[in-house]
């Protein structure tokens, strides 16, 4: 799965346009990819997979390679979905933080009990397209879950933030997603200062551009 075998932040713009098939829990639901937040390995200090966690039982995933499922648990309540980047035992994420609802509308209401906000977070779209533990370590190449390329917004359509509900590198430039999308998480993302990325990450840097509607982890599902 080459085109998973990237960094962590070149993924996360890749991904923007593709498509998430899932079908999970009985019935095929899916989205475009419009919002992620990438999340690197030892030297970012809000990953999972930072040098003080090293590999474990729960980010295990992220250490086997891009193209795999990582789907973690957070605050007791919700599902997070991400996608591993990179190559073996270098550990790379990419959190989809939402979609623009394309298939099965209808079980994600369902599944949602609400017809609005389906997919426009994390923990939502983990809810609506039926993922859960039993995901994890999934590789995207096949059902019940997989990836499928889909066109890229155009370059001035991108947007690029820092990151959203976290207390560490919140100001790395690591979020990209469509401007101006009516499907994007709500909340408040962090402003995006690349002087903060160590002298090593600076390739990661471009050119920012405001954010129009920002994000966050904390929705209510």
């Amino acid at each position: 799965m080459e085109r998973f075998a990237v960094p962590a932040p070149t993924l996360a713009r890749r991904m923007l346009g593709w498509r998430l098939v899932s079908e999970a829990g009985g019935g095929r639901t899916s989205g475009r990819v419009i919002e992620t937040e990438a999340y690197l390995g030892p030297d970012d200090p809000a990953s999972h997979a930072a040098t003080r966690a090293g590999r474990t039982r729960r980010n295990a995933s992220m250490f086997e390679g891009g193209g795999t499922a990582y789907l973690y648990f957070t605050y007791g309540m919700h599902w997070c979905f991400n996608v591993a980047a990179g190559a073996p035992g270098e550990p790379g994420a990419v959190l989809v933080r939402a979609l623009e609802p394309l298939e099965g509308r209808e079980v994600m209401v369902d599944r949602r009990g609400r017809s609005r906000d389906l997919v426009s977070g994390p923990a939502r779209l983990c809810q609506a397209m039926g993922l859960d533990g039993t995901h994890d370590g999934h590789r995207l190449d096949g059902p019940p879950l997989w990836m499928e390329a889909g066109d890229a917004p155009d370059e001035g359509q991108v947007g690029v933030s820092g990151r959203v509900g976290i207390r560490r590198a919140e100001r790395w430039p690591l979020r990209y997603f469509i401007e101006g999308h009516p499907d994007l998480s709500d909340g408040k993302a962090a402003p995006a200062d690349p002087r903060t990325l160590p002298p090593e990450l600076r390739w990661i840097h471009r050119p920012n551009r405001s954010v129009r509607r920002s994000a966050s982890t904390t929705e209510s599902a």
